[in-house]
């Protein structure tokens, strides 16, 4: 038998319980991180257990949406669950991308449970160096 003491975490798995799991037309929400990596805009997201062809991955204008299902694993008739936290069903996240990053050029990659959105800074969005053009002469405005 399993023992914990995290009341935060039995809250958690209560309110998991009564809500159920997600449905794709009401999507639990995935942890993610977002960071800049030179000139790269990074997102990874958790999601441990998840098959690969299980995640959808899609790009409208500027909003970006990550879809996965986790689906239970069958199990022998004769198998009696003790404890089930792993949440089930359908994980959603929906980001808005700044205009300065480059949408058409996005890279994917999922390895141990963990999906890796790369996304280049557009060129329009790095910095430049303007050059200035020296006059040929003083002009006066009169008035």
């Amino acid at each position: 038998m399993l023992m914990r003491t995290d009341p935060f975490r039995e809250l958690d798995r209560l309110t998991q319980q009564l809500m159920g799991p997600g449905t794709w037309s009401r999507p639990s929400a995935m942890p993610m991180d977002a960071y800049r990596e030179g000139e790269e805009y990074v997102v990874a997201f958790d999601l441990p257990g998840v098959s690969a062809d299980a995640i959808d991955i899609d790009v409208e204008r500027n909003m970006l949406t990550v879809k996965a299902e986790r689906r239970p694993v069958a199990k022998a008739d004769d198998v009696q669950m003790e404890l089930s936290e792993r949440p089930l069903g359908v994980f959603s996240r929906q980001l808005v991308l700044a205009d300065t990053l480059d949408t058409e050029h996005i890279k994917a990659d999922y390895d141990a449970g963990v999906l890796t959105l790369r996304i280049p800074i557009a060129e329009r969005a790095k910095p430049r160096k303007i050059s200035i053009g020296v006059g040929s002469g003083r002009k006066e405005i009169s008035g």
